[in-house]
């Protein structure tokens, strides 16, 4: 399974917004990184690569590598509706991030560990690909075993105060979450203009 396994905090320093790494780190050294970064030297954006920086942002928000992300655009493509919304959907809905927002995992990175390690099950079966897209309807819990429930507890009682989307119902008694509808793209509130990444794409 392909990822990111470089300085993550460094990415969000990068794009002047945090997107994974230590959020205490960022909060220190906020600007970007490089031996000119603390002076607030950038160089001036072309439309292009003010483009390529909304991609960037968003595979490094949802640990996407290019190869997996230009699948997803493809299929946000071939979908009715508008491809932008459909993209950011089909990230959303991705079973790291579903983990992630019912609070099983403090990060994405967590959560796609917690799945790659066998701890997650959807609908009642042992799913170990992060990757795997949900539908409405479909039971994410934690596996009935004290090693992941107790791994999800710690968790959990570090993630207690984030608010869950009103998209997921979680269950934290019993270590589950439904997925009860597709998010709007006003619930997934996402940090980048995903219509400039579309005319990235259709360049």
């Amino acid at each position: 399974m392909a990822r990111y396994t470089g300085p993550k905090t460094k990415l969000s320093r990068r794009f002047g917004i945090f997107l994974v790494g230590s959020p205490k780190h960022f909060e220190r050294r906020s600007y970007p990184p490089g031996m000119h970064g603390q002076k607030g030297m950038r160089r001036k954006t072309s439309e292009y690569g003010l483009a390529l920086l909304e991609k960037q942002k968003l595979k490094a928000q949802y640990g996407v590598l290019e190869r997996q992300f230009r699948r997803y655009f493809e299929t946000a493509l071939s979908r009715r509706g508008i491809t932008g919304v459909t993209l950011l959907q089909l990230l959303e809905t991705r079973l790291d991030n579903i983990v992630y927002r019912l609070g099983f995992a403090r990060t994405r990175t967590a959560a796609r560990q917690m799945v790659a390690h066998g701890h997650v099950k959807v609908n009642g079966r042992k799913n170990d690909i992060a990757s795997a897209n949900l539908k409405p309807g479909a039971v994410v819990s934690i596996k009935d075993s004290p090693k992941p429930r107790a791994l999800a507890a710690r968790q959990m009682e570090a993630t207690q105060i984030r608010t869950v989307p009103d998209w997921l119902v979680v269950d934290r008694d019993n270590f589950s979450g439904t997925v009860s509808r597709i998010p709007t793209r006003e619930e997934i509130a996402p940090v980048v203009n995903e219509q400039l990444v579309v005319e990235l794409y259709s360049r």
